[in-house]
């Protein structure tokens, strides 16, 4: 037997190339340091050319901002916290969305937190402004109590505060939030043109902001129009699939049943469909149903709803701009100024249907 010959590994260079400076960049392009740190960090107050050979400068270098040191050299977190009641809800997907793509041209990064099973304590939003957590907050949970915003104040933090679809009451936050009176008087007023006059509402949780403006619009609105009103057509519920499912079983052992039901949110109609078609009833046929929200589902379910419209990832993209707005001149976004309160649409499907002769 022959002897195998040595194998030859070929040597490969162990050599790492070094990440590329600002001073790189600056070499590249041709200009100071101060230019490329200024035509990064503000690049407003650079000439429109200067920026783009800084920015191709960096491309070709491959320079990477070292985020973490930047932020402490500008004493900021880099990070807006989030506050969803319920991240199991559907209704927050677009809205987080919004806000996402309202961040996107910025350098912060965005925190979610769910407070449904576990509420902010008094101190501890504050704390996570003054820990250096977090830049700014969106609120879309109107739970916050009055102490918790009050510590952010005394703080010197309240302007990094911004509520969106909820808000508490008695505090002078900015709220981004859609039309909610106007979408409940949309909503009395369709089904009244079908020939309905005994309307029932399937409300929110007790007390939350968004359950008192549609319900009060809806009270309004129902008088407005002279109908009759029995206190049994006020359901009490949640914004949940399950307290839509309760109201039918409600509304099936009422003496003088209501035709139609005007609910707080889609997931409470889809609720309220299921458990009047378990009954042997027909939606739209013997009752009809009108949702709030818009949410995906809405459109494809059987019967398709009739609901009240909110563009969800305009108001994420609002909230992300307003924040923005409040955190300074150097973060502000390209929506500018923009209005808090966000219109509505009445979208018309097959739940909610004319009179039935005779009902």
């Amino acid at each position: 037997m022959g002897v195998n010959p040595p194998i030859s590994i070929p040597a490969y260079s162990t050599m790492v190339r070094k990440p590329a400076t600002i001073q790189d960049v600056a070499r590249a392009a041709g200009v100071s340091t101060a230019t490329v740190s200024r035509a990064l960090s503000n690049p407003d107050l650079v000439a429109g050319k200067t920026r783009e050979v800084v920015f191709e400068a960096v491309q070709r270098t491959g320079y990477r901002v070292n985020q973490a040191a930047r932020n402490l050299r500008m004493q900021r977190a880099g990070a807006v916290l989030v506050l969803v009641p319920d991240l199991g809800i559907p209704f927050y997907s677009k809205i987080l969305s919004g806000i996402s793509d309202g961040f996107s041209a910025t350098d912060y990064a965005v925190l979610i937190a769910d407070t449904k099973g576990r509420p902010l304590q008094d101190t501890e939003l504050a704390g996570y402004f003054t820990d250096g957590r977090i830049d700014g907050v969106i609120s879309l949970d109107g739970r916050l109590s009055h102490e918790s915003l009050e510590n952010c104040e005394r703080q010197g933090v309240g302007e990094r505060i911004v509520f969106l679809c909820e808000w508490v009451e008695g505090t002078s936050f900015p709220a981004i939030r859609s039309d909610n009176a106007h979408g409940a008087r949309l909503a009395i007023r369709h089904l009244h043109e079908l020939g309905h006059r005994r309307i029932a509402h399937a409300t929110g949780p007790e007390g939350n902001v968004l359950t008192i403006a549609r319900r009060d619009a809806m009270l309004e609105e129902r008088a407005r129009l002279d109908l009759p009103a029995r206190d049994e057509w006020i359901i009490r519920g949640d914004f949940s699939v399950e307290s839509g499912h309760q109201a039918a079983r409600r509304i099936i052992e009422m003496d003088e049943r209501p035709t139609a039901v005007f609910c707080s949110a889609d997931t409470v109609a889809f609720g309220l469909i299921s458990g009047l078609l378990e009954a042997g009833l027909s939606v739209p046929g013997d009752v009809s149903v009108v949702g709030f929200d818009d949410i995906d589902m809405s459109q494809y379910y059987i019967p398709a709803l009739t609901t009240i419209y909110q563009d969800r990832h305009q108001l994420g993209r609002r909230a992300a701009a307003r924040l923005l707005e409040r955190l300074g001149p150097s973060a502000a976004s390209a929506e500018g100024e923009a209005g808090d309160l966000i219109d509505v649409e009445l979208v018309v499907r097959n739940s909610a249907a004319p009179l039935r002769a005779g009902a």
